[in-house]
């Protein structure tokens, strides 16, 4: 394999599967800095609430201590895990595993959720659909969920979290009247509902692409098909195992998820299964879309053979009776002939007309 192709195929290994920036061999709980050169600080963010009471607000490192026991439900969110050091400080003052602090700057994590006494760790995929270049983009988000405590862990700024930081800030709905967990529940249910809009994006690519393979495929179809079906199988990677996470949290036997968020989670868990099967039956069709760019370009280099085909089969008769009458021997009579131009040329024509009569009672064109 040259250089470019080895440099596409690791480019794909480390969109699909994540890349672990740790050395081997190095013990458990180590962080790695992520990134080279000048490593940007992380932005802290908090909002405090409870059902009377509201505040947000941007903070620096040394300030989060103090709302480690503010009294009220808090949300700490993290933009950025380019400062390990940052994130060392956050686990000693909240308390956080170092195996879970691990886990959260290696992103290349699957979907899963852990049990711990006295939090639940859960990782999820956060994906976006990029109108811009026509793909999609994946970032890991981590939750950790303690008593009145939940912090939320980004790659990078943004975010689908939007509509709940304004049900925060108007009082609408049940957030502000319930606890971490809800909220927890809130900020799941916003990724999952993000799902439907990427699906949507690859549903309305999938039908132009099926379009285009059924009228006209050309050279670039397969590109586009191999293209569609990398961005399945990431979102395969990123949405097949949430089942696994939210049913996890309706089975937890914890004083930490209230018995009113479970009903909810069963609603999310519905959801869950709807976008799984609507993938996988976005998968079922690039495979068959492929099947059929496959015969389709199958059946129109037949076609070309057979045009080809069909003139050299009418030319060989020609070519056999150019051939006899070119060897101008001595003692061919029809050499003399004051027709034999003529005659030679009307057999042609007659052996040509029997052989396109013969093709068109076959059908062959």
């Amino acid at each position: 394999m040259n250089i470019a192709g080895r440099k596409t195929r690791s480019l794909l290994t480390s969109r699909l599967f994540g890349a672990r920036p740790e050395q081997p061999g190095s013990p458990p709980g180590t962080l790695t800095q992520r990134g080279e050169g000048k490593v940007e600080r992380p932005k802290l963010t908090i909002i405090t609430y409870d059902e009377a009471a509201f505040e947000e607000r941007e903070i620096a490192l040394d300030q989060a201590a103090q709302y480690a026991s503010v009294g009220r439900t808090l949300w700490l969110n993290v933009d950025g895990l380019g400062d390990v050091e940052v994130l060392r400080e956050l686990g000693r003052i909240f308390e956080i595993h170092e195996l879970i602090l691990e886990d959260i700057v290696n992103t290349g994590q699957r979907p899963k959720v852990e049990e711990h006494d006295d939090c639940f760790f859960v990782v999820l995929k956060m994906i976006y659909g990029n109108r811009q270049r026509d793909d999609i983009e994946a970032e890991q988000v981590s939750l950790i969920v303690k008593k009145g405590v939940i912090i939320s862990f980004q790659e990078r700024e943004g975010d689908v979290f939007g509509m709940i930081r304004d049900r925060l800030r108007s009082a609408k709905g049940r957030v502000r009247k319930t606890g971490a967990d809800y909220l927890a529940f809130a900020l799941m249910d916003a990724i999952v509902d993000n799902y439907f809009v990427v699906m949507e994006q690859l549903g309305d690519q999938i039908e132009i692409l099926e379009s285009e393979v059924l009228e006209e495929p050309g050279t670039q179809t397969a590109g586009k098909l191999h293209a569609l079906r990398t961005r399945t199988i990431l979102l395969r990677r990123s949405i097949w195992p949430l089942r696994e996470v939210v049913s996890g949290l309706m089975r937890a036997e914890s004083k930490l998820v209230h018995k009113t968020t479970l009903a909810y989670m069963r609603d999310l868990y519905d959801h869950t299964i709807q976008v799984v099967e609507t993938l996988e039956t976005y998968r079922d069709m690039l495979s068959g879309m492929l099947d059929l760019y496959l015969s389709s370009v199958s059946n129109r280099m037949n076609e070309v053979m057979k045009v080809l085909t069909m003139i050299a089969t009418l030319f060989i008769p020609l070519s056999f009776i150019a051939g006899v009458y070119g060897m101008n021997f001595q003692n061919m009579p029809e050499l003399t002939w004051r027709w034999g131009y003529a005659g030679a040329l009307a057999l042609m024509a007659a052996v040509a007309a029997t052989f396109l009569v013969f093709f068109k009672k076959k059908r062959w064109f």
